[in-house]
């Protein structure tokens, strides 16, 4: 009997598989590809014969063309195997909720964490349903085990039922998304695409073709070390430089403090010693322009600090991460559309949405592959309170489907 998008996902979140942006090899951690592994099985096993992991702990796969057609588009589906940095994914305990009806759910391993409806009002969606959670001491990784989980299992569909008619599908499942290098080695040519779609969004029917674009910045800091007991006048402690900088950031411009098309500057990181200091940072814009503002008022605010410490010194380092997709996405309107009559097919109201954050298809999309992003099903990413439903997740798997249908009715 063939595996339910649920058990799939409850055999891919007990694989730890998160990622270490401080690591310098692709992928960033072994680990990935311990579920690189298992999913090439799973695909091999499906009948998908040319499925495998290649060093840079991608796997590529492809469900072959049944269609008497010679143009319909190859498309590709993605989904990232990695999860975030930002809580422990080590040791998921993965509970499931059967016939949820309403009102905050516990979590068993961490008395003090509650998914509570009042702060997820999507809660209110899922009477009836099957709700999975972590045990709270970890994150869930719904983002994006989820979006796995619904590729091969639409895969699987495709693959069992010859009569529906789609083209080519290439599978694409990386490494590294949570940190911005998803796809740095991906093989384009090898890949073969013309359009892609990542499973990697939240609420059910949501088809998002606009992300943030983003930049990292990474300032080096050089003070003047001398003993403690004697500093009076001569010492310029680069922690307090360090925290300087963090203090002159506008309280309005902090990801707890913007919404909607707002952008922000964030602090992620913070280390060093009195003598070299280093400070992380992430900037997120919709537009270029207000991404590049952002960049030099955190310049000037560096600059003005440093100029109460004349012995001191710093560099400034800007590292691009992805561009907002939209400027790509707008000139091809039909594989957005195309989603969008997938969801309503699959019973769904279609909702097009923006990211306040990226995914693999930021970068696909300007790497040649105009990419936009179809809901997972996931909530509360990179927290304990992440959650999915399994019906979420088959919704998903139908929209795959009828988007498969779509590309070859429509060629």
């Amino acid at each position: 009997m063939a595996d339910t998008v649920t058990d799939r996902f409850l055999r891919y979140v007990v694989i730890d598989t998160q990622s270490d942006a401080k690591s310098a090899t692709q992928p960033s951690t072994e680990k990935q590809k311990d579920l690189g592994r298992l999913l090439v099985e799973e695909l091999l096993a499906i009948g998908l014969t040319d499925a495998h992991l290649d060093e840079y702990g991608y796997v590529y796969a492809t469900i072959p063309s049944n269609s008497g057609k010679n143009n319909v588009p190859v498309i590709c589906l993605c989904a990232h195997m990695d999860t975030a940095p930002d809580f422990s994914g080590t040791g998921v305990k993965p509970q499931v909720i059967r016939n949820y009806q309403g009102g905050d759910i516990r979590l068993p391993g961490h008395a003090e964490r509650v998914i509570r409806e009042s702060e997820h009002p999507a809660l209110k969606d899922q009477i009836g349903n099957d709700i999975i959670t972590s045990d709270g001491t970890t994150l869930l990784g719904a983002d994006d085990k989820a979006g796995l989980a619904e590729i091969v299992t639409a895969a699987q569909f495709l693959m069992d039922n010859p009569d529906i008619k789609h083209g080519a599908i290439r599978i694409l499942f990386t490494p590294d998304e949570e940190i911005a290098r998803g796809v740095e080695k991906v093989d384009l040519q090898k890949l073969g695409a013309d359009f892609g779609y990542t499973l990697d969004g939240e609420t059910a029917g949501t088809i998002e073709d606009e992300t943030f674009s983003a930049d990292a910045v990474d300032i080096a800091i050089t003070g003047v070390a001398i003993h403690p007991g004697f500093a009076y006048g001569k010492m310029e402690n680069s922690i307090r430089i360090a925290g300087a900088i963090v203090d002159r950031l506008p309280k309005e411009m902090a990801p707890e403090t913007t919404h909607g098309k707002d952008g922000f500057i964030h602090p992620t990181g913070i280390s060093g010693s009195m003598e070299k200091a280093s400070v992380s940072f992430i900037i997120r814009d919709f537009t270029e322009a207000g991404l590049s503002a952002k960049k030099t008022m955190l310049e000037e605010i560096t600059r003005q600090v440093m100029t109460s410490y004349p012995g001191s010194s710093y560099t400034f380092k800007v590292t691009q991460q992805y561009r907002n997709m939209k400027l790509v996405l707008d000139q091809h309107p039909d594989v957005v559309e195309n989603a969008m009559e997938a969801v309503r097919r699959a019973g769904m109201t279609p909702v097009r949405g923006s990211i306040r954050g990226g995914t693999d298809g930021s970068r696909l999309s300007y790497m040649g592959l105009p990419c936009p992003n179809i809901f997972a099903g996931g909530h509360a990413f990179h927290s304990p309170l992440e959650w999915v439903s399994s019906q979420d997740m088959q919704r998903a798997v139908n929209t795959v489907v009828e988007l498969a249908k779509l590309w070859e009715e429509r060629a």
